[in-house]
């Protein structure tokens, strides 16, 4: 039973389902808005949101988690950039914009990007 397993699993096994997720999450902090699939907008956005959010606290052991998770040049980026930012804010680092539907294969887009 799957009772609890709220995320999706993109027809992919856990390590290429991880990998996946942090590539669009480095993709978003680069580019500060992608263009993917509502499923995967959606899967982006808590997992983005923790990372800012881990930013904020400043500390090395901040920046060596989100090294590990989105690479050295996006780490930097989140750190000096969005925690600046985005001091004074909760949350809702993020906006989810439904997009037009892909003609190959019908599937929904969104686009997601930082809110200014």
């Amino acid at each position: 039973m799957r009772h609890h397993n709220i995320n999706r699993k993109f027809g992919r096994v856990r390590k290429v389902r991880k990998a996946l997720i942090n590539s669009l999450a480095r993709s978003l902090v680069l580019y500060e808005k992608i263009e993917t699939t509502e499923a995967k907008a959606k899967e982006l956005r808590p997992f983005i949101e923790k990372i800012i959010t881990k930013g904020k606290l400043q500390t090395v052991a901040a920046r060596r988690m989100i090294n590990a998770k989105i690479g050295p040049k996006a780490s930097k980026i989140v750190v000096d950039k969005f925690a600046k930012e985005y001091a004074d804010r909760k949350g809702g680092f993020t906006r989810i914009i439904k997009s037009k539907i892909r003609l190959s294969d019908g599937s929904k887009m969104a686009i997601i990007e930082f809110v200014k």
